[in-house]
């Protein structure tokens, strides 16, 4: 037996947890929780966004960046979309501690092991679709193996629709480009 659910309440998952990054006309710095996004080529990103105060920091200034949520960072994660950035300064009040991106006009908040610079490619206010052109990365030390970014290290969170709640990227299951040519 299978249950049925309209297309509203379906399960597409993984939802990532992508803290968004960006610097208000005065050079304060916000940052928003967005879990509708991927990596749309090679260099890019494609993120989903209604109106926030994020919308109107990037609208001026033509950058943000994106650091990706751990199980280490799930409090401020949570908090950085449960507050609005037009009532609190969000990133004081969470305690973190930011620089400004070498290469784009955006803050790098510390706490997160993984971030990405990106320049605003387009904007479309009325779908809310983001194409950001990714153009650097950084990854903290703790994180790496080999100098590649190893998930199991970094501990990323995705967001559960089904029970508002975050989990874990968990173990490696299968080779990529391998286990299927068993089967050629």
């Amino acid at each position: 037996m299978s249950a049925e659910f309209d297309g509203r309440h379906s399960v597409i998952t993984p939802e990532g947890v992508f803290i968004i990054g960006t610097y208000d006309e005065h050079g304060v710095p916000n940052a928003m929780n967005a879990a509708w996004g991927m990596q749309s080529d090679e260099g890019e990103i494609t993120l989903m966004l209604s109106k926030h105060k994020t919308t109107e920091n990037f609208e001026k200034t033509g950058a943000f960046t994106v650091a990706f949520g751990t199980a280490s960072t799930v409090l401020i994660s949570d908090y950085f979309g449960v507050e609005s950035g037009k009532n609190i300064n969000k990133i004081e009040k969470a305690g973190c501690h930011t620089h400004r991106g070498a290469h784009v006009n955006a803050p790098v908040i510390e706490e997160y092991p993984l971030t990405m610079e990106c320049r605003v490619r387009s904007w479309d206010p009325a779908t809310g679709y983001l194409i950001g052109e990714i153009v650097a990365s950084h990854a903290d030390e703790s994180i790496l193996t080999d100098g590649k970014v190893d998930l199991s290290k970094l501990r990323p969170i995705i967001f559960d629709p089904s029970f508002n709640a975050y989990r874990v990227v968990g173990d490696i299951v299968g080779k990529a480009f391998s286990d299927g040519l068993k089967l050629k």
